[in-house]
């Protein structure tokens, strides 16, 4: 082929490419936005509010919703990735709730995490810890914990005096050499990494205690386990200004699947985004909803290099690894009945298979129960077989149940969202240091690049909620610089003694 005929072919499939783009425009300047999880639809449907439809989303995978995301496993639909309303009966409304409770009416069951739990904490060798000595343990964990929410409150807003929560422990003369008995570490990690997805010695208690979803929303939390998917949320949200077909499913041009961005090149007069399929893009601005994870791979290349400032921004916060591994079994051996939904195992090996969950009620006669691991025991199973995993996961139970014909699992389902690629990790912590100077410069735009995320909410990262909100948020940046001429982006000094204007 000549040069000159190959550069009109792609001259040619470029227009193409732009004429698809402008077929569902409206009025306002064009925005891409990369990725169709809800942080990414909800900014879209922020822009389209405010008159901005002229609207891309680029989703690299072949689904819309993100980490929210249904698998059939053995004839039922399990979430594999978000499955909790968190934050639910407080004082504001978590926006996530009546979403799911109301306008869609999908099944979701409270979820009481606490109230029986010192009946149900597993020994190695067989049978359950005895019951008063364990809740002496949760007990002194929560006293701790009221403590260092105390101490959280008197340290300055800048961050400086920030510590991590192991810090905090010590301070309180508890666990001063951190959790050491099977006990004590199972029943931290019930506290700390279920919810955050990394260890105490990591977490920073200033941005993680008190926890800002229990504080603003309530401590009630409810499981979502509706056939349709706790994905219908996105789903919906995108039907707000995108067209659907009869099934609810998007069905419009201004969606695009399979569309895996590897560059974006900006300028001060616009932006360029490419697909690795060869596909080329143009717009005003471009909104990047990809992962903390995959903002901190080489996925995407940005051209220019991001700024130093935002690269270190990026690279301060943690992608923690959260997996949920679903077992099918040819019939019940576990106890069930009222108290017995959730069980922990104690074992010498901190994180080890040690959070479980059974579902009498959610998944009737489906024999499934549920096991997650975090943070490093997530990234070595997702490197090893799943028959390992599953024999590793056997020899648990076995040792749980002595007295019970435990049989062996018929299926096994283990996520990687840490091997994957358009993912690489489950939801971002905030990690001793991090304060507010650099949550808002990984929030901050670079000239006409924008960024949203769960990972760029401040007080709700890692949550459903955080995605949605931050989507908005993200969009509100957006709309003043392209519709009011705002395109400063203010970040107060990391001390509160100086101020910079991170200008576009």
């Amino acid at each position: 082929m000549k040069p000159t005929t190959a550069i009109s072919l792609v001259l040619a499939l470029t227009i193409a490419h732009h004429a698809s783009f402008a077929a569902g425009a409206g009025a306002g300047p064009r925005v891409i936005i990369v990725g169709a999880g809800i942080s990414g639809i909800s900014a879209g449907k922020r822009l389209s509010e405010a008159g901005i439809t002229d609207v891309l989303i680029l989703e690299a995978t072949d689904h819309v919703g993100g980490r929210m995301r249904k698998e059939n496993f053995t004839g039922v639909n399990v979430e594999v990735g978000a499955n909790w309303v968190e934050g639910v009966n407080g004082e504001k409304m978590n926006p996530i709730w009546p979403i799911v409770n109301s306008t869609l009416r999908l099944r979701n069951f409270f979820s009481d995490f606490e109230t029986y739990l010192a009946q149900n904490v597993y020994k190695e060798d067989g049978g359950v810890h005895d019951e008063a000595e364990v809740q002496k343990t949760i007990d002194r964990a929560h006293e701790v914990g009221e403590s260092g929410e105390k101490l959280s409150a008197t340290l300055p807003t800048s961050g400086r005096d920030d510590m991590s929560i192991l810090a905090m422990q010590r301070l309180n003369d508890h666990l001063p050499n951190g959790p050491s008995s099977p006990v004590d570490m199972v029943i931290d990690y019930f506290i700390y990494d279920y919810a955050f997805a990394e260890p105490p010695r990591v977490t920073s208690l200033q941005n993680g205690v008190p926890q800002r979803t229990s504080t603003d929303f309530g401590d009630d939390s409810f499981f979502v386990a509706d056939q349709r998917g706790y994905e219908s949320v996105v789903h919906y949200l995108a039907g707000q200004y995108l067209d659907t077909d009869d099934s609810g499913n998007v069905a419009d041009a201004r969606l695009q699947l399979n569309k895996a961005v590897n560059e974006i090149t900006y300028s001060s007069s616009g932006v360029t985004v490419e697909t690795e399929d060869g596909s080329v893009y143009q717009a005003d601005y471009v909104m990047v909803s990809a992962s903390l994870g995959v903002l901190q791979s080489d996925l995407i290349q940005f051209k220019p290099q991001l700024p130093k400032w935002k690269i270190l921004a990026i690279y301060e916060f943690d992608m923690a690894v959260y997996t949920k591994i679903f077992l099918k079994f040819p019939e019940r051996f576990w106890p069930v009945g009222k108290g017995r939904e959730f069980f922990l195992y104690a074992s010498t090996r901190r994180g080890y298979y040690g959070m479980w969950q059974e579902f009498e009620v959610q998944y009737p006669d489906a024999n499934v129960l549920l096991v997650t691991v975090t943070d490093e025991e997530s990234r070595r199973i997702e490197q090893q077989s799943d028959n390992q995993t599953k024999a590793e996961i056997m020899e648990v139970l076995r040792s749980m149940f002595p007295d019970e014909d435990v049989p062996d699992a018929t299926d096994i389902l283990v996520p990687r969202w840490w091997s994957n690629r358009f993912f690489r990790g489950s939801f971002s912590n905030w990690p001793i240091g991090v304060n507010r100077y650099e949550y808002d410069q990984l929030r901050a735009p670079v000239g006409r690049v924008y960024f949203t995320g769960e990972h760029t909410s401040e007080f709700y990262n890692g949550y459903v909620h955080g995605g949605y909100l931050s989507g908005i948020d993200s969009a509100e940046i957006l709309i003043n610089c392209a519709q009011k001429n705002m395109c400063k982006f203010h970040v107060q000094g990391k001390c509160f003694s100086n101020d910079a204007d991170l200008s576009l």
